[in-house]
């Protein structure tokens, strides 16, 4: 028997040929459930006859193991998800899914309604999540059903694996380097207050400040080249004496470089800036930023590795972050 030669070989196709019902083929090729012997060495029969190739969604979604990872990001708005972080985490992960045929899907998870992952949990196409800019919240509304198969990148819980940069090491490493250069006057443009994981950096800057007896000049941040330029101005208003500006993010930095260029503040003569993420645009501005390493790459990796893996993983796993120094500082 053989089928038409305008398609490929369908379930049907198979349990026709081995006089069987399609269920009984679906659980032989699926592996799962009952099946006689006799049964079974028909329908493989019929699948190496025909060529049939299973498609790998229908069979997952018949086992109700999924078809999709879904990268769910908390944010303020939806443009949080036209973030060039949340498209590297998204291409690394279905790196690691497309060979195992699992697509990647991307989700916003609104801030103050953590009741969105019931959507989630209630989708039997979903094999797992990786949740992006998690907070305490997230992780106390997760439901039962998807516990297990869920990581996060940033803060986790004993229940929720997390993977995450040492941004506080990183962030260490830069106002190291700007102290070794001759700054003193450092103040340092912040995170969201929302996102737990933003903190680790503040406390690094005031721990460092404090043994070095420096004042403290921090500035709330959102991550925005925007909210870098106003932040700029403020510090000059504020403290007309600042010697250096560290941001938390290289967008940041962006515009506090083009700020202070307003302004005719030199960079790095009169005011050094550094930032951190260390993204390919950031050796390319004039001046060159000074950074530090931020492998979003690796990270979304080994997040998206360890849902399809389905083992228990580390509760903490950090990936280092090294100062990249060039020419702003």
């Amino acid at each position: 028997m053989t089928t038409a030669a305008h398609r490929p070989a369908t379930l049907e196709d198979v349990a026709r040929l081995a006089g069987v019902s399609r269920s009984t083929a679906s659980r032989v090729i699926a592996g799962t459930g009952f099946a006689s012997p006799y049964a079974r060495e028909r329908v493989t029969t019929a699948v190496e006859r025909l060529g049939y190739i299973p498609n790998p969604a229908a069979r997952a979604l018949v086992r109700g193991v999924g078809v999709r990872l879904v990268v769910a990001v908390a944010g303020a708005s939806a443009a949080v998800l036209d973030c060039p972080y949340v498209h590297q985490v998204v291409g690394s992960a279905a790196r690691v899914c497309t060979p195992a045929g699992v697509g990647v899907a991307l989700h916003w998870l609104p801030l103050g309604q953590p009741g969105e992952l019931d959507q989630l949990a209630r989708d039997r196409s979903v094999c797992g999540v990786v949740l992006v800019n998690t907070t305490n919240e997230l992780l106390d509304a997760i439901p039962r059903s998807l516990q297990g198969r869920v990581v996060s990148i940033g803060v986790g819980s004993s229940a929720v694996p997390s993977f995450d940069v040492d941004n506080a090491a990183g962030a260490g490493e830069v106002l190291r380097h700007l102290y070794a250069t001759g700054r003193r006057r450092i103040a340092m443009v912040t995170g969201p207050q929302w996102l737990p994981c933003s903190r680790r950096p503040v406390d690094a800057y005031r721990g460092l400040m404090r043994q070095a007896g420096l004042p403290e000049r921090i500035l709330p941040g959102d991550f925005s080249a925007a909210r870098g330029r106003s932040a700029a101005g403020e510090a000059l208003r504020r403290w007309p004496d600042v010697d250096a500006i560290y941001a938390i993010s290289d967008e940041t930095a962006f515009g506090v470089i083009a700020a202070l260029r307003d302004e005719g503040v030199r960079v790095p003569g009169d005011v050094a800036v550094a930032g951190f993420d260390d993204i390919p645009l950031a050796a390319m501005t004039a001046p060159a930023l000074t950074t530090a390493s931020h492998p979003v790459g690796r990270i979304a990796t080994a997040a998206a590795t360890a849902v399809l893996d389905g083992r228990p993983a580390a509760p903490v796993t950090l990936f280092p972050s090294a100062l990249v120094a060039r020419a702003s500082a």
